[in-house]
């Protein structure tokens, strides 16, 4: 069994596993620890320093960031510290780690492992994937290829970001009953059908765990599934993503 090793960093913890990369599945522990108060560059760099000494791995690995990646470097940071903007987070990591290190967009991650094992595999054509949670992410594939950092849950809507509307924390926000929020979840579907005519939509992130209340709500073109992998795809994409190095 070929065995990779994703980390996925959050606002609120930092979770990595090792991963069987024929199934995307988890082969060992998944170990959490909370994101430090001041998520600086440094202090993020050791708690996957620690993840990894944890599981005793030694390689390469692959690291999903909350951010708009381009060739190692961040540049933008959400739910971490903003002094992560500029710095080559590929090149931090593997001087920490001692390792080869692929760092990529968190829903971008998400979205490989969809695509290779999950509820996208053997799909073409152009496929999106939105992850439901406290923001929108989003990753987008053609024929299989992802076009990396689409960031479509900052899209502007009604002055603010369509996430600030749409997220599943909206709905908690908002008070909102399934059917209602399902409303805005298909404005915005409209929106992002509109931008990109996609053939697959496949909805992933926290949301996706109760689909059943939600997903018969929703109205567009495009075909709509539910993810396969639950809240351990960034972790697996992030671990396949060393193999293709599917990343900008």
């Amino acid at each position: 069994m070929a065995t990779g090793f994703g980390i996925d960093i959050g606002g609120t913890g930092i979770k990595g596993a090792p991963v069987d990369m024929e199934s995307g599945q988890l082969v060992g522990e998944r170990w959490r620890i909370p994101t430090p108060a001041s998520s600086t560059p440094a202090a993020v760099a050791d708690v996957v320093a620690e993840i990894v000494a944890h599981h005793n791995w030694e390689g390469p690995l692959g690291v999903a960031m909350p951010s708009v990646v381009i060739d190692g470097v961040i540049h933008t940071a959400a739910n971490i510290d903003d002094s992560w903007i500029g710095v080559n987070a590929r090149e931090l990591f593997s001087a920490r780690v001692g390792a080869d290190v692929v760092v990529l967009n968190d829903a971008d991650a998400a979205g490989v492992a969809e695509m290779r094992v999950g509820a996208g595999r053997d799909t073409g054509g152009v496929v999106l994937i939105a992850t439901m949670g406290t923001g929108i992410g989003s990753a987008l594939f053609t024929d299989g290829v992802l076009v990396p950092n689409t960031e479509l849950g900052h899209l502007e809507f009604r002055g603010d970001s369509i996430e600030r509307y749409a997220a599943a924390s909206a709905r908690d926000r908002d008070g909102l009953a399934w059917d209602a929020w399902a409303g805005r979840v298909n404005e915005f579907c409209a929106v992002v059908e509109r931008l990109l005519s996609p053939d697959v939509i496949i909805f992933g992130g926290g949301a996706s765990k109760k689909a059943h209340k939600w997903i018969d709500r929703l109205h567009t073109r495009a075909e709509v599934r539910v993810a396969g992998l639950a809240n351990s795809a960034g972790i697996s994409g992030a671990a396949m993503a060393v193999q293709g190095v599917d990343e900008r």
